[in-house]
């Protein structure tokens, strides 16, 4: 928002006016992010909602008094802090921020990862240095230069992600830098070269290749090959130099291969490991590197030599295999293609899909991916919707029909209306909540990595005072010592037991995002694989939500005429079911007849003049008060009745002509949906409804529900909610995340369906399920519990390893290699053990 300013130095209150230049606070309601850049500070009157101080202010570099009643100038920024994994973090954070001199106030909120501070221009510049110190990071809203996208190759760990972050924020020209562990991909806003840039990437160990096409997959595998080479390469030295002692080999020379192995793959790790200390971040790259060196410095070549080797090739086995949980999210990107066929006065060209302006023509070729959603103008086709859907069978699209970016034309050629712009489309909005999904951390997750936080320093002490006191004690000789010091070094690092968690939630969202679903986080996936009870609300979930004609039945004269009557008197009427009946009259191509004096009857029906005669369409509730003898059509009404429709009587005040039942069927999915759910173990299948007691019993009957509540308005749903609650039941309530929101917020888990093309489902639920399919939701449960399952297996793996490479050090049987192997060995383990569920199939 803008604010006026005043041109001098300080504020005046007196017509509450402050100086600066125009910026201030962005809050971006689709990612949920509030930025804030250079902001222009504001009288007490307009308070950032962020922050509980309040003052007048203006910009420029004023000093800020330590007296806020003066309410002098400052400067507010918001970052978005990265790394965060518990209240612990945020306090030490907080801490160290507030000891930064020239700043008046700091907000952290650890839940929304924001920090508010408010300061002179130079602390506030200080604030992402002192964060980076403490191994998170701090970002800001872009400012302006060019932002690029690159793939980084080497990552093993999140930490790796945070030393890159930390190097590439110190650089001049940097604006802002997001590397993501998850997806492999670091986001930069800069103004210098990209060549620049990736050499920077490259000083650290890793490679960094621009985002390009396929030109990213070639240089990739170059890099995995001259990776595996140089593994080969300094195998074999090794090789060579540990046979040759036997048949020989001189020991300088051996020592000189082990060297040469050490420095062809300890070059990456320990340049790693010095910008890390420089960070003081303590990673992997620092504890493997202070083994090797330790080792080579006591003389145990042949073991720092295979320490190197053996982390080298862990490495390159650990980032093929995060590389299969990446592509889960690559392969979503990739579906929306980068051009369109643009039409234009001058005929069709071909041009980037960004360019492409709202309402602008396109047209799709059959065959071809649509890369903008839109609305059909002209022609009808078949649409391949399963990257959005997750549907397999194609949907037939003609005029008015809506098509999403991602989907496949399958047939006919389209002429489109773009309707959202490329960074609004349903696919890009999905990307984003994936990758956001991707960096929330899941209760599991928040757990180990606390454990791990303070497990490593722990150990790590225990380490050095292992390689000194006993020696010091004279219990034994220092060579002895510090060997098992280094082997301790590399246990302390929990790489496996960190990372056993958020794989397998990477894995399982982005399966989730390919079969049509959408978990906003591992929080909700591990909320889903502990749901035994499920609140369905009735109509547009459970059913169609599109009533239908079901029964006609005539008691006097035609079929046709009493449809025709039904249509006249109808056709003004605005209830969804008086819609319903004309449109099967239109099917039927039954026209209207001559009428005049069109009224409607409040809660009951309508009436017209035909032929000089009044004729009615109503409940039987109109006709029994107008006296007309309904026994001609008792039979049928009860009947209709009793099978839950909806009966609209037509006639005139001395008899009945006819009826008409209308009523909401039951989507093909359910009962298959509701039985699967029950086989996996689901205890309270419920139905909510605001229907009558009749229709919810009919429809209950249908679908097999255990239980339904009828008759309920939306408050009583939240109520009926609380009272599964109170039974102890952990409840999900699925609706369709408009009208069931307050039933959606009060269960354990909010799951709206049909999302594609609904803003507000995706904005209000936990899940999404992008179809109108419930089929869906018996796999997004069994997805669940076996995310939870591999979770709990990796992480009792990681600890048991770990346990017994501690024992093993003391009697002195745990080697090096044996801890680098213990190390990598069982990351590279439980990374493939979460690639399962990848495989995991909707049924």
């Amino acid at each position: 928002m803008g604010k006026s300013c005043c041109g001098s130095n300080k504020a005046d209150h007196s017509n509450n006016s402050c100086c600066s230049q125009t910026t201030g606070i962005e809050q971006n309601n689709d990612q949920d992010t509030l930025t804030v850049s250079n902001e222009v500070c504001c009288n007490a009157e307009e308070v950032n909602a962020e922050s509980e101080y309040e003052s007048s202010c203006c910009s420029g570099n004023s000093e800020i008094k330590e007296d806020k009643a003066e309410d002098d100038c400052f400067n507010k920024r918001t970052f978005v802090i990265e790394g965060m994994d518990c209240p612990s973090c945020a306090a030490s954070i907080e801490k160290a921020v507030n000891k930064i001199d020239g700043l008046e106030m700091i907000k952290l909120n650890y839940n929304t990862a924001k920090l508010v501070a408010a300061g002179t221009e130079k602390a506030l510049d200080a604030v992402p240095l002192e964060v980076n110190k403490l191994g998170f990071t701090a970002s800001m809203e872009d400012r302006g230069g060019f932002i690029s996208i690159y793939e980084i190759e080497g990552m093993d760990c999140g930490n790796c992600a945070k030393s890159i972050e930390s190097h590439m924020r110190r650089l001049q020209g940097v604006r802002d830098v997001t590397v993501s562990f998850s997806t492999g991909k670091m986001k930069l806003s800069h103004t210098n070269k990209d060549n620049e840039m990736m050499k920077e990437v490259e000083k650290l160990g890793y490679k960094a290749v621009l985002v390009n096409g396929t030109a990213n997959n070639i240089s990739s595998n170059k890099q995995r090959s001259k990776e595996m080479s140089s593994i080969y390469f300094s195998g074999g030295l090794i090789a060579i130099a540990f046979f040759g002692s036997f048949y020989g080999l001189s020991n300088l020379l051996g020592v000189f291969l082990y060297a040469a192995a050490i420095a062809i793959n300890g070059y990456k790790p320990i340049k790693a490991a010095f910008y890390s200390l420089k960070n003081r971040s303590l990673d992997m790259n620092v504890l493997m590197s202070a083994a090797a060196i330790g080792a080579a410095l006591i003389g145990e070549w042949f073991e720092g030599a295979t320490v190197v080797w053996l982390f080298a090739l862990g490495n390159v086995l650990q980032n093929n295999s995060m590389e299969q949980t990446r592509k889960s999210i690559r392969g979503l990107m990739d579906l929306a293609p980068a051009e369109a066929w643009l039409k234009t006065s001058n005929g069709m060209s071909r041009v980037p899909a960004e360019q492409v302006s709202l309402n602008s023509l396109i047209i799709i070729k059959p065959g071809e991916r649509i890369p903008l959603d839109g609305e059909i103008v002209k022609g009808s086709s078949s649409i391949n919707q399963a990257p959005i859907t997750g549907e397999s069978i194609p949907v037939n699209k003609t005029l008015g029909d809506q098509v999403y970016a991602g989907t496949i034309n399958e047939h006919g050629s389209l002429e489109v209306k773009v309707t959202k712009l490329v960074e609004d489309t349903t696919i890009a909005k999905i990307i984003h909540l994936v990758e956001e999904a991707q960096d929330q951390r899941a209760p599991a997750q928040a757990f180990i990595d606390k454990f791990a936080s303070i497990y490593t320093p722990i150990v790590f002490v225990l380490a050095f005072g292992i390689m000194i006191i006993p020696p010091l004690l004279g219990l034994g000789g220092w060579s002895e010592w510090i060997y098992k010091g280094l082997a301790l070094l590399i246990v302390a690092c929990p790489c496996a037991l960190v990372i056993s968690t958020p794989v397998a939630i990477v894995s399982a969202i982005g399966n989730a995002a390919k079969q049509g679903v959408l978990i906003k986080g591992g929080t909700f996936l591990e909320k889903a694989g502990e749901i035994d009870a499920i609140a369905f609300d009735k109509t547009g979930t459970l059913t169609e939500g599109k009533p239908n004609v079901s029964e006609v039945h005539t008691f006097h004269g035609s079929e046709q005429k009493l449809i025709a009557i039904a249509r006249t008197l109808e056709e003004y009427s605005t209830h969804p079911i008086a819609h319903t009946i004309v449109e099967y009259a239109k099917k039927q191509e039954i026209e209207t007849i001559e009428a005049s004096n069109f009224t409607n009857i409040a809660g009951k029906g309508v009436q017209a003049m035909i032929n000089n005669e009044t004729y009615y369409a109503g409940n039987p509730k109109l006709f029994k008060e107008m006296g007309v003898d309904l026994r001609l059509g008792a039979d049928a009404i009860k009947r209709a009745i009793g099978h839950g429709k909806t009966i609209v009587l037509i006639g005139t005040r001395q008899m009945i002509l006819g009826m008409i039942a209308v009523s909401d069927s039951i989507r093909p999915t359910t009962v298959n949906a509701l039985q699967q759910l029950d086989n996996i173990g689901v205890k309270q299948i419920v139905m909510l409804t605001g229907d009558n007691e009749g229709t919810a019993k009919v429809i209950s009957t249908e679908t097999k529900v255990n239980r339904y509540f009828a008759e309920l308005m939306p408050e009583d749903k939240v109520d009926t909610i609380k009272k599964l609650q109170e039974e102890g039941h952990s409840v999900a309530m699925v609706g369709d995340g408009i009208n069931d929101a307050p039933a959606l917020a009060t269960s354990e888990l909010g799951i709206a369906m049909g999302g594609a093309g609904t803003d507000t489902a995706m904005e209000t639920a936990d899940i999404v399920l992008m179809a109108d399919n419930l089929e869906k939701l018996p796999y997004t449960i069994r997805l669940s519990r076996k995310a939870l399952s591999i979770i709990k297996q990796n992480i009792a793996f990681s600890l048991l390893i770990k346990l017994a490479a501690l024992i093993l050090i003391f009697p002195g049987w745990l080697t090096l290699w044996m801890a680098v192997l213990s190390d990598t060995g069982a990351a590279v383990l439980v990374i493939l053990n979460a690639l399962r569920l990848l495989r995991v199939r909707s049924e």
